[in-house]
C-alpha cells in the first residue's frame, strides 16, 4: 500500500543511466508567409507598403487580394480598399469568397456609399455565391449604416413599405445573434421603437441566446420608450444570464446611462456600485447621468473619487462631465482649480473642452475670463463662436453679443439656428426691432426652422413693441402645433405691454383649448393682476395654482408673493413665501423688497440674514431690495455697512442703482451734505438722473435751498434732451417753500415752452367686484358730485380736528379755498 504512493518511474532507472537524456535538435523558426507579411504592415499602419510588396506577388491568391481589403479598411480607408475591390474584379484568376464580399460591403459602410453597397450586393447576386451567414450580416450591417446617414433622393423612406434591411434580413435562411443585434440596432436608429423591442422578444421566444450587444442595442429603444417596468425586466434578465452578461462593461455603461435617462439615478449608482471592473467609460456614464439629471454635488463627488484612485485615466468627456457640473454649482474656484488641473496635463486642448470652459466662466459671472479663453485659441469651431456669443447675451452683455456674430461672420462662419437664438435674444433684450427683423429675415431666407423658434419671434417683436405683429405670428403662422412655449410667450407679450385684459382672454381661451397652463404661464400672467385693481384676480390664479399642483414652484410662488405685495397684502405675501419649498435669490430679494415698501426695516434685515445663513448667494437686485429696505426705514448705519460689503465680502461691482439708494439713505435722515459729498466722490459713475434726482429731493424735504439750486443744474446738465418733467416739479417746489414765486413762475414758463407736463398719478379702489379709478380733479367719474361732496365733507372734519395742510409740499401758491 506504501509503494503504491510512490510516483511510478517513466523509464526503467537503468536505461535512464545508460542513455543519459539529449535535447532534441532546435528547429529553426519557419519564415514568414506572405499573408503575415501583409497583414503585419497593414497593423503597422502602412497599407501601402503592403500593397507595394502584394504587387510584386506573381500570382496572389484571394485569401492576399482580402488581406489587402481588410488591411485599408483596418487603417480606416474604405475609398482604397474599394478600389483595389474593383481591380481584383478585373484580374481574371482570382476567386471572391466570403471575406472577400464581407470586406468589401465593410467599406461601403464605413464610407457611408449605398450606391457602391447596391453595386457590390448585385455582384454578390449574379456570381450565385451561396448564402453565407457572414455575408449576409454585412449585407444588413452596410444597409442599416448607409440609410440611418443623411436621406438620399432616390430613397422612399416609407419603411413600412420598403425596408431594405429587413428585407435582407428576411432573405436570410439562417440568422444567428449577430443578424438580430444588427436588426434591433437599426429600428432603435430608425426611431421605430416599439419593433426594436418587439424584434428582441421574437428573438428570444425563437430560443437565440441574446449575446450582451443584444442589450446595448435594444435598452435605447427602452428609455426612449420612457418604459421603467420593461427596463427592469431586461436587466433582470441580465442578471439572469451571469457574470458574463452583468460584469460586460459595455452593458453596464449602458445600462447606467438607460437608468439615469429614466431618470432613476438610484438604480444607475447601484448598477455603477455592484460593477466589478469599471473602466473610464463606465466611470464617465456614471458622472454624466448625474449631470444629466441636475445632481451636480454628487457628480463632483464622483469625479474626485475617480481622481483619487488613480487607476483610469481622465478623458475629455470626464472634464466634459466636471465641468457642466461646475457649471451648475457656478463654483467658481473649483472651475480655476480643474482649468489648471486640465492645462498641467495637456499643453494642448481639444476644442470641445476650450467651450466647456467658456461656459463654465460665463455661467459663474466672469464673463471676461471667458472671453479671454476665447481669444486665446488658436482654433475655434462654430460652437465656439456661439458658445462665446450666447455667454455674452446670458450675461447682459448682448451690443458685444451682436459684434462677436459680425466678426463671426467675417470669420467666414455660418449663422446656424443657435447664433439665431442668441441673436432673438438680443434683439427682445435691446428691443430692437431692426436686429430682431432681420434675423426673422434671415430664418424665412434660409429656410432655418428650429425647436421654440415661434416663440423666441412673438417674445422678440413683444418686447421690441410690435405687438399686434407678434399676434398676427401667433395667429396665422402657429396654426398646428402651438406648444405651452408658444401660447407663454404671446400671454407674456400682452402682459409686458399693458394689454392685461387680452392677456386674461388668452389665458382663458388657452384653458378652453385644453392648453395645460404650466409654472411660467402662471408667472407671466400673475403680473398682471395689479394693473387691474383687484386682488381677486390674483386669488382665483392662485387657487388655480393650488388645484394644479403648481403653487410650491419657486417662479410660481415668486410671482404671487410680488402680486400680494404689491396689492398690500403683506401678511397674504408671507404665507406664500412660507409655503414655496424650493426658495432662490429671485424669492428671497422680492420678498425682502416687499418689507421694504411697506416700512417693514427690520424684517427686510432679518430675511437677508436668513439669505445669506441658508447659502443662498445674493446678487446685484439682493443688494438694491435691501438698501431700498434700509432707506424707507431709516436704517443708516446698517445700509451703509451692507453697501461696503457688496464689492468686499460679495464681490459685486455697485451699479447706479445701488449709488442711489446710499443717496436717498442718506437724505432721507437728513444728512444732506454728506450725501452731496458721496454723489460727488463718485465722478463720472454718479452721473446719472436717478443719483442727483434723489438728491434734489432731499434738498427739498430738508429745506437745503442753496444745495438744491446746485444739485438741479446738476440734473438740467446731465438731462439735456429728454422730456422729464419731475426735476423740474421739484425745482418749482423748493422755490414754493422759499417763497421765491419769481423763480417758479420761471420753472414752470420753460416747462410750457418745453412742452413738459408732469402726468397725473392715478388711484383706484375696488368696490363690489368693480375697479373705480381716479385722478386729480378727474370730472369723469359717474358719481363724480357725490365723491367731491364726500371730500368736502371730509375737510371740514378734519379742519374741526385741527388738522392743517404742510403747504411748503405743494406746487406753487394755495389759495385759502383750496387750503
Amino acid at each position: 500500500m506504501a509503494s503504491a504512493a510512490l510516483p511510478l518511474p517513466i523509464s526503467p532507472p537503468s536505461l535512464q543511466c545508460r542513455h543519459p537524456t539529449t535535447l532534441p535538435p532546435k528547429t529553426p523558426p519557419k519564415p514568414p508567409t506572405i499573408r503575415s507579411r501583409l497583414s503585419l504592415l497593414c497593423r503597422h499602419g502602412q497599407p501601402h507598403q503592403a500593397l507595394h510588396l502584394f504587387d510584386s506577388i506573381p500570382r496572389p491568391t484571394t485569401v492576399l487580394w482580402n488581406a489587402i481589403i481588410i488591411g485599408f479598411i483596418c487603417n480606416n480607408m474604405p475609398i482604397d480598399a474599394l478600389l483595389f475591390y474593383a481591380r481584383m474584379r478585373a484580374y481574371p484568376s482570382p476567386k471572391f469568397d466570403s471575406y472577400t464580399f464581407s470586406s468589401t460591403l465593410k467599406a461601403c459602410a464605413q464610407a457611408r456609399s449605398l450606391k457602391l453597397g447596391k453595386a457590390i450586393h448585385c455582384h454578390l447576386l449574379r456570381s450565385h455565391f451561396g448564402s453565407s451567414r457572414i455575408v449576409y450580416n454585412s449585407l444588413l450591417n452596410m444597409y442599416s449604416t448607409c440609410l440611418s446617414e443623411a436621406p438620399y433622393p432616390d430613397i422612399d423612406y416609407e419603411f413600412n413599405n420598403c425596408d431594405l434591411v429587413r428585407r435582407v434580413f428576411d432573405t436570410m435562411r439562417k440568422r444567428n445573434v449577430v443578424a438580430w443585434n444588427t436588426m434591433i440596432s437599426w429600428y432603435v436608429k430608425t426611431e421605430r421603437l416599439v419593433e426594436a423591442f418587439k424584434m428582441f422578444r421574437t428573438m428570444m421566444r425563437m430560443g437565440i441566446r441574446p449575446s450582451p450587444v443584444s442589450f446595448v442595442n435594444v435598452f435605447p429603444a427602452v428609455w426612449r420608450l420612457n418604459d421603467y417596468d420593461n427596463a427592469n425586466v431586461l436587466y433582470g434578465l441580465v442578471v439572469k444570464l451571469g457574470g458574463d452578461y452583468v460584469d460586460d462593461l459595455f452593458v453596464v455603461s449602458s445600462a447606467i446611462f438607460m437608468y439615469a435617462e429614466l431618470g432613476c439615478v438610484d438604480c444607475a449608482r447601484e448598477i455603477f456600485d455592484r460593477c466589478l471592473e469599471r473602466n473610464t467609460e463606465v466611470w464617465n456614464t456614471m458622472i454624466g447621468g448625474y449631470v444629466q439629471n441636475n445632481c451636480p454635488f454628487e457628480a463632483i463627488d464622483l469625479f474626485v473619487q475617480l481622481m483619487e484612485s488613480e487607476q483610469f485615466g481622465l478623458d475629455d468627456v470626464t472634464f466634459l462631465s466636471a465641468l457642466t457640473a461646475i457649471s451648475q454649482l457656478q463654483w467658481s474656484e473649483l472651475g480655476r482649480q480643474l482649468h489648471a488641473y486640465i492645462l498641467k496635463r495637456s499643453t494642448i486642448l481639444q476644442i470641445v473642452i476650450l467651450n466647456a470652459i467658456i461656459v463654465m466662466y460665463s455661467r459663474c459671472g466672469f464673463i471676461g475670463t471667458s472671453f479671454k479663453v476665447f481669444s486665446n485659441m488658436s482654433e475655434r469651431d462654430v460652437v465656439t463662436w456661439n458658445t462665446m456669443v450666447s455667454a455674452f447675451v446670458q450675461n447682459g452683455l448682448d451690443d458685444e453679443g451682436l459684434m462677436l456674430v459680425f466678426e463671426m461672420q467675417k470669420q467666414g462662419f455660418m449663422v446656424d439656428s443657435i447664433t439665431l437664438t442668441a441673436l432673438l435674444s438680443l434683439a427682445s433684450n435691446l428691443r430692437s426691432q431692426e436686429i430682431g427683423k432681420q434675423a426673422h429675415a434671415y430664418l424665412i431666407r434660409h429656410g432655418i426652422r428650429f425647436e421654440g423658434m415661434d416663440s423666441y419671434l412673438i417674445d422678440m417683436y413683444a418686447k421690441s413693441g410690435l405687438i399686434t405683429t407678434a399676434q398676427q405670428l401667433f395667429e396665422e403662422n402657429c396654426h398646428y402645433d402651438k406648444d405651452e412655449a408658444t401660447w407663454n410667450a404671446m400671454l407674456a407679450g400682452y402682459v409686458q405691454n399693458g394689454l392685461n385684459e387680452e392677456g386674461f382672454a388668452l389665458f382663458r381661451k388657452m384653458i378652453e383649448q385644453k392648453v395645460m397652463p404650466n409654472a411660467v404661464t402662471l408667472a407671466s400672467i400673475l403680473p398682471a393682476c395689479n394693473p387691474m385693481g383687484t386682488i381677486g384676480l390674483g386669488k382665483q390664479i392662485h387657487g388655480f395654482s393650488i388645484r394644479s399642483f403648481l403653487s410650491r414652484n419657486v417662479f410660481v410662488g415668486t410671482a404671487l408673493l410680488d402680486m400680494y405685495s404689491k396689492s398690500g397684502a403683506i401678511t397674504y405675501a408671507e404665507n406664500v413665501f412660507a409655503e414655496t419649498l424650493e426658495k432662490n435669490s429671485v424669492t428671497y430679494t422680492t420678498m425682502i423688497l416687499s418689507y421694504g415698501q411697506h416700512g417693514m426695516g427690520e424684517r427686510a434685515l432679518s430675511l437677508f440674514r436668513s439669505m445669506l445663513e441658508a447659502g443662498i448667494k445674493p446678487d446685484s437686485v439682493t443688494f438694491v431690495a435691501i438698501l431700498s429696505a434700509c432707506s424707507y426705514a431709516g436704517l443708516v448705519d446698517e445700509g451703509l455697512r451692507i453697501f461696503q460689503s457688496m464689492e468686499r465680502e460679495y464681490k459685486i461691482q455697485p451699479s447706479a442703482e445701488h449709488y442711489c439708494c446710499v443717496a436717498d439713505m442718506l437724505g432721507r435722515v437728513g444728512r444732506v451734505v454728506e450725501a452731496y459729498e458721496f454723489v460727488k466722490g463718485l465722478g463720472e459713475d454718479g452721473n446719472t438722473l436717478g443719483i442727483w434726482g434723489s438728491l434734489l429731493g432731499a434738498c427739498r424735504i430738508h429745506g437745503e435751498f442753496e444745495l438744491g439750486k446746485v444739485v438741479a443744474n446738476k440734473l438740467f446738465e446731465i438731462e439735456k434732451g429728454s422730456s422729464l418733467t419731475g426735476y423740474h416739479v421739484l425745482l418749482s417746489n423748493m422755490y414754493a417753500a422759499e417763497g421765491n414765486w419769481d423763480n417758479v413762475d420761471r420753472v414752470r414758463k420753460g416747462m410750457r415752452q418745453n412742452g413738459l407736463m408732469k402726468e397725473a398719478g392715478c388711484s383706484w379702489v375696488e368696490v363690489a367686484g368693480h375697479v373705480n379709478c381716479f385722478m386729480s380733479r378727474d370730472h369723469k367719474h359717474p358719481q363724480c358730485t357725490e365723491i367731491y361732496q364726500m371730500l368736502d365733507e371730509l375737510a371740514m372734519e378734519m379742519k374741526d380736528a385741527g388738522y392743517r395742510p404742510c403747504l411748503n409740499l405743494q406746487i406753487g401758491g394755495i389759495s385759502a379755498s383750496e387750503e
